[in-house]
């Protein structure tokens, strides 16, 4: 666990944490919140790797605090490395209590995607002149 003050990365996804996503005492489920996580780093994934990913590991993840029903919920993204088809991405979660409450980061994690073919397996990533 890092201590900072402002969200790392590229802003990736928001939504309102819902009733319908949560546990009988009002705090999200945490595998909502991973899924959130990953679909927020996927989009980073994607941008890098100009086709298809494919989310292979998730090295770990830190739930850091409780997010609740009615949080404004916003994950933060960021390229960390890659190798030749692979993408290490690291993620962060941060809310607003009640939408207006100050930012407060609630989750960490960092994962592992791979570029993909349309057929399904794995490519190269493409070189820096094959992205511009």
């Amino acid at each position: 666990m890092t201590d900072q003050s402002d969200p790392k990365g590229e802003l990736t996804l928001r939504a309102v944490a819902m009733p319908s996503d949560a546990n009988v005492g009002g705090d999200m489920f945490g595998g909502w919140l991973m899924g959130m996580m990953d679909l927020g780093a996927s989009v980073i994934a994607r941008q890098r790797a100009r086709c298809r990913t494919a989310t292979v590991a998730c090295h770990r993840i830190d739930f850091l605090a409780p997010v609740r029903v009615g949080d404004l919920v916003s994950n933060h993204a960021w390229l960390i490395g890659e190798g030749r088809s692979s993408m290490r991405i690291g993620a962060e979660v941060w809310v607003r209590r009640e939408i207006w409450g100050d930012p407060e980061r609630v989750a960490e994690a960092e994962f592992t995607f791979v570029a993909l073919t349309e057929g399904g397996t794995s490519r190269p990533l493409p070189t820096q002149e094959q992205r511009t």
